[in-house]
């Protein structure tokens, strides 16, 4: 490693997104019981503002269309939000250094919106509200999974630090029939079924494994429009079995 290069080389991209996610959660617990739970609320992401209730809740109508994006920049508590930047910066990071900022932040957006629209499909009218940013993290996740094995096959972990934009794109087709892409997508799942089933919860309400699955199927199927290397993919195998 050269002596200038930092020991922890996180975009400052997602620098931004983690010193945001640190500020909501810094104001919402200075500011006093009454206005923090208006403002928690305004910001979650409740299924009955589209059953009827959205007037009658904090935020009203607006709330209903910003809450899409809104909800991933509130959490329940420290250790939400410190599982979510941990695992922010691990997938985040080499998202943001292959497609750069506004990319990656459109991304983050898409894969949020996929997550809340997700949770709403299995959730309707119900006057809970969901929060967290795991949703749009999990899209992080399944984007990654476009280019991560194609780096291994490359020249390993070196090609995603030292040339990220190089590493092949793994097509959709290959994607959805590589063992490994499979291997992880299913530990995913897996993982968000035994949280349901107890491992325990770090939103409000619980485990909102919808959003999960919402967040990462987005990412692993769209990410191929956002990234910036298109045209350098992965080749496919000769054999698959």
């Amino acid at each position: 490693m050269s002596r200038d290069e930092p020991i922890f080389n996180v975009p400052g991209s997602v620098l931004a997104v983690l010193a945001l996610l640190v500020a909501v959660h810094a104001l919402l617990a200075a500011l006093p019981d009454g206005w923090s739970t208006w403002l928690l609320l305004t910001l979650a992401f409740i299924p009955a503002r589209y059953s009827g209730y959205a007037s009658a809740l904090p935020g009203g109508e607006v709330a209903a269309v910003t809450s899409f994006l809104t909800y991933a920049v509130v959490h329940g508590s420290l250790l939400h939000l410190g599982f979510n930047s941990a695992w922010l910066v691990a997938f985040g990071g080499a998202v943001a250094k292959r497609v750069r900022a506004a990319r990656f932040l459109a991304l983050s957006a898409f894969c949020a919106v996929a997550g809340a629209a997700t949770f709403l499909a299995f959730n309707r009218g119900l006057m809970a509200p969901m929060v967290g940013a795991s949703g749009a993290i999990s899209g992080l996740m399944g984007a990654t999974m476009r280019f991560l094995f194609s780096a291994f096959d490359a020249e390993g972990l070196r090609a995603l630090r030292e040339n990220p934009e190089g590493v092949p794109l793994m097509t959709l087709a290959r994607a959805l029939t590589d063992r490994r892409v499979l291997t992880v997508t299913g530990a995913f799942i897996l993982a968000n079924i035994l949280a349901v089933l107890g491992l325990g919860g770090v939103s409000t309400g619980g485990i909102a494994w919808e959003a999960h699955m919402g967040g990462y199927f987005a990412g692993l199927l769209a990410f191929g429009f956002f990234d910036r290397t298109t045209s350098v993919r992965s080749p496919e195998p000769a054999n698959e079995n």
